[in-house]
């Protein structure tokens, strides 16, 4: 009897309660069915990340009460340019109320530079950048041009390499943005989903408990009385300047409008971990990835599929995953995997001890022995093994005047039975399972699946580089 995403929700809630995870944020122990929402989707975007922030920038112009702006990296870059310009107009919007009030932005990030990482404080506390700091450090609009923002910019980072990875954005706690891609200068294909719905409240929730403690004040009603309209992708043209999404073939930016019905959610928190628990031996066993809700429900996903499974990630460096890819395929599972060649290599060696491209070959070596030696077994037992496909991400017009044409894919996707999705800022590499806090979101959801995958596949139409078969 084939198992449906509800039954397997049950069985990995029993699974996650049995744990003794050592996770923040914690409010999910004790309870991990608080974890289990809905929510109302409305875009799925994919482009360059200068090309999804500035499309979403136009809804943070919506915004009336409050922005919660939560990054990984942050750097000088056209995407920085376009954040700074929709704060300078935010706080003119305030400061023409004219009643005193002001509008609450949070910007939390985790790494700036190097430098800003050796001496980071290794507080949870992390640091508060003073107003005195926000031009020449951040990049961003002075004090005196900022006057109608409450405004305070947060990073924490904890030594030697757990960077907080979650990339969202919350307007009003009404409206979500969950995506892939950095403040930063780096043209890669990334992704973006609007939301909303009562998972957002459990993304603030989230919010308060890492980055706000105690800082997250109740909000008045709003003046309009209404929701700000989503704006993600809907073409026409834009009030502030910034890029609209269109929708075309397999061309970028590319948007797809969602059912916007009330879609099955789970909230899948992964907190850092500041030991990194390296074996470097080859004799050694890799360790247990440590149990976290996102890092268990991927693995009880890999467990329980019973058709396919594709995963997009900048880099495959995890053990855990390529253990369990195999095994799906060892159960007749149809396994597709894209990802990057030559991607953040150093970070993948200092992270991870291997790369990506090292971790593929073996794995296809593992699945080749697994043909030989399973063939007549599974012919007597009328199994027959997965089949696997891999893919590396090449640009389609590097080189031929196509400026924003994505270099890498930086897209975190995982599509089981074509009916499970997550996404969110964890990748199939070590550091996202191992040191990183990641934050994922699963929607239970065929029909949402079927829009997400089919506009990802798309839009890879002629940026695919086949590996395998």
């Amino acid at each position: 009897m084939q198992a449906s995403p509800s039954d397997i929700t049950t069985t990995w809630l029993r699974e996650l309660s049995q744990l003794e995870a050592e996770s923040r944020p914690t409010h999910w122990k004790g309870a991990p069915s608080t974890l289990v929402t809905s929510c109302t989707p409305h875009n799925f975007a994919l482009a360059t990340g200068e090309e999804i922030l500035s499309s979403t920038l136009s809804a943070l112009e919506l915004a009336d009460q409050e922005i919660l702006f939560v990054t990984c990296f942050w750097a000088r870059s056209p995407s920085l340019t376009s954040l700074s310009q929709t704060l300078r107009r935010l706080s003119i919007k305030s400061l023409a109320r004219q009643d005193g009030t002001r509008i609450r932005v949070r910007i939390c990030l985790s790494s700036v530079s190097l430098l800003q990482k050796l001496v980071h404080t290794s507080s949870l506390s992390g640091y508060i950048y003073p107003p005195s700091t926000w031009v020449s450090r951040l990049g961003l609009p002075a004090p005196d041009d900022l006057q109608g923002l409450d405004l305070q910019i947060k990073s924490i980072f904890i030594r030697p390499m757990s960077v907080m990875h979650p990339k969202f954005i919350i307007v009003d706690r009404r409206t979500a943005f969950l995506l892939s891609c950095n403040v930063s200068w780096e043209k890669w294909f990334e992704g973006c989903i609007e939301l909303e719905g009562q998972f957002v409240g459990k993304l603030v929730e989230f919010w308060r408990l890492f980055w706000g403690r105690n800082d997250l004040p109740a909000l008045p009603f709003h003046r309009n009385g209404s929701l700000p309209q989503p704006s993600l992708g809907h073409g026409g043209s834009s009030t502030n300047g910034n890029t609209d999404i269109t929708t075309t073939r397999n061309t970028l930016p590319h948007s797809t409008r969602l059912a916007a019905s009330q879609t099955p959610t789970i909230l899948l928190p992964s907190s850092h971990h500041q030991n990194p628990h390296f074996h470097p031996f080859p004799f050694q066993t890799p360790p247990s990835s440590p149990p976290t809700p996102l890092n268990t429900f991927l693995l009880h996903a890999f467990a329980t599929a019973r058709r396919t499974i594709y995963i997009q990630t900048p880099n495959l460096t995890s053990p855990p995953v390529l253990t369990a890819l195999l095994a799906a395929l060892t159960r007749g599972v149809e396994v597709h995997i894209l990802t990057n060649r030559r991607m953040m290599v150093l970070e993948q060696l200092l992270t991870a001890g291997t790369i990506t491209e090292f971790c593929v070959w073996q794995l296809l070596r593992r699945y080749r022995r697994l043909l030989q030696s399973s063939r007549r077994a599974d012919e007597e037992r009328g199994v027959n093994v997965g089949k696997l496909r891999i893919g590396y991400y090449r640009s389609s017009g590097a080189g031929q005047g196509m400026e924003n044409e994505p270099a890498k894919s930086h897209l975190k996707l995982t599509v089981v039975d074509e009916e499970i999705v997550v996404l969110g800022s964890g990748n199939m590499d070590r550091a996202s399972w191992y040191t990183s806090q990641e934050l994922g979101v699963a929607f239970l959801s065929r029909e949402l699946a079927g829009l997400v995958l089919g506009t990802v596949k798309e839009c890879l139409m002629g940026r695919v580089e086949e590996y395998y078969p």
